[in-house]
């Protein structure tokens, strides 16, 4: 069966620069790795394809004669091949660097390597709540965070003091393993010492062999105004600390806002239903409210009606994803009296008396009330 092209395999112009040629081959090998296509024959196959593509063109000095001279110029060279043996164990270095993340081999950087040089600690993420009023004007609090950190007893080792940790027996302290896969071995983590090189005889009796520690600790978080149940805040490396003096991971809050009695928030809006009498709303008024920033005088108009919103410009909340404020809106509530006296039901009629004198029934010329 005729060899299929290089380029055509990796799907890639013969313009293609080395990042293009690495990205396409990464794809392919992805979808049709061995790992994830168990028995799959032509999967494998197409891999090995993909793979021996990827050997000449990812090399610039065979690319250049495959481009002259085609199969001929490598098979003349000695540098073409017809099955995957043609590899070997190099083929653990030379596609490390870009399937050794994902599959656990190559690169010439072992298990132990990676799992005992330092890594940053896990990010946190805490709740806290509080109150509208807070939210409005921002606040410095203190939020109680659980914290892992390396034990002060055994200084991380995991092993009690006094002792250390002993090489793997499984492993020959490599921290990786061998197993066939496919058509070639892979390089997993030890189960014995989960890839540490290392086992742990004498525990450390303060963490249990776990090198690591928990405790609370309250961190001092200044919460911006403006902020919205929702928001989440990052708190730089108030995270977990990292593992072998790698750098600690970070801290996420995420923000809960309490209900208010007197005030609720539509977008940057501060909104207050303020309540009245009638002769409040027919007469007007001045009335001092306590607002979230001081004592503010709210001047109802006369003659005012049920509903209507009077405006208090800049007096919202801040805007927390560009400038400015909201407002101050006061939505007016007449509140229609209950539990009259004697003396209140008496004016009222007179009320009605006028007001029918004043202006005719509006109901008198609507079909609907006849």
């Amino acid at each position: 069966m005729a060899k299929r092209d290089y380029y055509e395999i990796l799907g890639i112009s013969k313009n293609a620069t080395q990042a293009e040629i690495k990205k396409a081959y990464r794809a392919i090998a992805m979808k049709y790795h061995p790992d994830r296509n168990q028995d799959n024959k032509d999967a494998e196959d197409k891999f090995k394809e993909a793979s021996e593509a990827y050997s000449i063109l990812g090399n610039d000095e065979k690319r250049q004669k495959y481009d002259q001279f085609g199969f001929n110029g490598l098979n003349s060279q000695g540098q073409g091949f017809s099955d995957f043996s043609f590899f070997g164990d190099s083929i653990f270095a030379d596609f490390g660097d870009i399937l050794g993340d994902v599959f656990g081999f190559g690169g010439g950087s072992s298990s132990q390597g990676r799992q005992n040089r330092p890594r940053r600690g896990e990010d946190i993420g805490v709740e806290t709540f509080i109150s509208l009023e807070e939210s409005f004007n921002g606040i410095e609090k203190e939020v109680p965070v659980g914290k892992e950190s390396e034990c002060a007893e055994c200084s991380g080792s995991g092993s009690e003091p006094g002792t250390s940790p002993e090489t793997c027996k499984q492993c020959g302290g490599q921290g990786s393993v061998r197993r066939s896969q496919g058509f070639f071995s892979i390089s997993t983590p030890c189960p014995a010492c989960r890839g540490k090189g290392t086992v742990i005889v004498h525990p450390c009796e303060k963490c249990s062999g776990t090198g690591r520690e928990k405790a609370e600790k309250n961190i001092k978080v200044n919460i911006p105004a403006g902020v919205d149940s929702g928001n989440r805040l990052r708190i730089a490396g108030e995270g977990d600390d990292g593992y072998l003096n790698g750098r600690a991971g970070d801290l996420y809050i995420l923000i809960n806002v309490e209900k208010d009695r007197n005030f609720h928030r539509e977008g940057i809006n501060l909104i207050h239903d303020m309540e009245i009498t009638f002769s409040q709303a027919a007469l007007g008024d001045d009335i001092q409210i306590n607002a979230f920033h001081g004592k503010e005088k709210i001047k109802i108009p006369a003659e005012t009606q049920n509903g209507k919103i009077i405006k208090i410009k800049n007096k919202g909340f801040k805007n927390l994803n560009g400038w400015g404020k909201g407002d101050l809106l006061v939505v007016v509530k007449v509140l229609t009296p209950t539990g009259l006296s004697k003396k209140e039901k008496d004016l009222f009629k007179e009320l009605k008396k006028i007001e029918k004198s004043k202006k005719p029934d509006v109901r008198k010329d609507n079909p609907l009330y006849n």
